[in-house]
């Protein structure tokens, strides 16, 4: 059995702790907050996160960052994207080289809206390096409801390890070498969570919701097929599949923030109630610069862009985007 650390206890990072120690590995479970470690070690759960779960014996929470890598075989990081580039820069010197670090957390690079591998790669060379996504709500994961999904990783014989380590009756894990498809679906379905909850806000109904997923697709292929992603990835579980999701599940947080924009509600209102970091808000900035630099028109993560920028209002912004020129449905790049 391998040892894993865990680097976030968030929802997400809790619910893979446990499906780790639900296969039989050790888990040593980092947080930042020394009240959320002490509270994990007293309580045998995690106060803030997923707290009807209790947290077996495998897993030791500790607030210390080099305890917890100290020894393990695999590092999973788990924090939000904004904190990603801090969280590599600061394992560069305390891992060994060749120990795999694999990552879930689903974003763009705070600093240059680059994709997340580019920034692991550049902080931890010589390491296999690998990136886990999919339609995947913590919460269901935690609970052990069938979930699936995909590993991208360059190095097969650590991909194929990871998904083995993961992959048990409730949680069915495939392999990819596609980490640009994979970090790239993962990221900019949170904007279009945003812009199908905020029709469904508005009440524009499931038409609308339909074409706004199928739009937004054409937009994240559009993207990968400049950025040089494999197309296949983005019409499977890291693509197509995570986008089905949290479109259209209220479990998602950027879901949710769309509908309390559509109903009237302010970033601020929406976040403070949603009590979690909603990923799509400011991915939503980082994807509009991304797609400036690459000469890639996105029409719908614009309009959302527009939203959270508070440069448009959710009323106008639809209308904009229904007032569109009509075009052909496939353009030279097949979205």
């Amino acid at each position: 059995m391998a040892d894993y650390a865990v680097l976030g206890a968030g929802s997400w990072g809790t619910a893979l702790a446990l499906v780790l120690a639900r296969n039989g590995h050790a888990v040593r479970l980092w947080a930042h907050d020394p009240a959320t470690v002490r509270a994990m070690a007293d309580t045998r759960r995690n106060p803030r996160h997923l707290g009807d779960h209790p947290l077996p014996a495998a897993i030791r929470p500790t607030v210390s960052l080099s305890a917890a890598v100290d020894g393990a075989d695999t590092v999973l990081i788990a924090v939000p994207s904004h904190a990603f580039a801090a969280t590599v820069q600061t394992l560069a010197p305390v891992i060994a080289t060749g120990i795999p670090v694999m990552w879930a957390t689903k974003g763009l690079d705070n600093a240059n809206g680059g994709l997340l591998h580019d920034v692991a790669a550049a902080a931890l060379p010589d390491r296999p390096l690998a990136a886990l996504s999919g339609p995947s709500f913590a919460g269901e994961v935690a609970a052990g409801l069938p979930t699936a999904v995909v590993l991208a990783g360059r190095d097969r014989a650590v991909t194929e390890r990871l998904c083995d380590d993961f992959h048990d009756p409730r949680f069915r894990v495939y392999r990819s070498d596609d980490r640009i498809g994979v970090g790239l679906g993962g990221a900019v379905k949170n904007i279009l969570a945003i812009a199908t909850g905020i029709a469904d806000g508005l009440g524009f109904g499931a038409n609308a919701r339909s074409g706004l997923v199928t739009r937004g697709l054409a937009e994240v292929r559009r993207l990968g097929a400049a950025l040089g992603a494999d197309d296949r990835t983005l019409t499977g579980l890291a693509g197509l599949g995570d986008l089905m999701l949290t479109c259209t599940d209220d479990q998602s947080r950027n879901r949710r923030m769309g509908l309390a924009l559509g109903r009237g509600e302010s970033i601020d209102t929406a976040t403070a109630r949603i009590g979690e970091v909603v990923e799509g808000v400011r991915t939503a900035v980082e994807v509009g610069g991304m797609a400036q630099r690459l000469g890639v028109e996105l029409p719908i993560c614009s309009a959302v862009e527009s939203v959270v920028g508070g440069t448009c209002t959710p009323i106008d912004a639809a209308t904009a985007l229904m007032a569109r020129r009509p075009g052909p449905e496939f353009d030279d790049l097949g979205t």
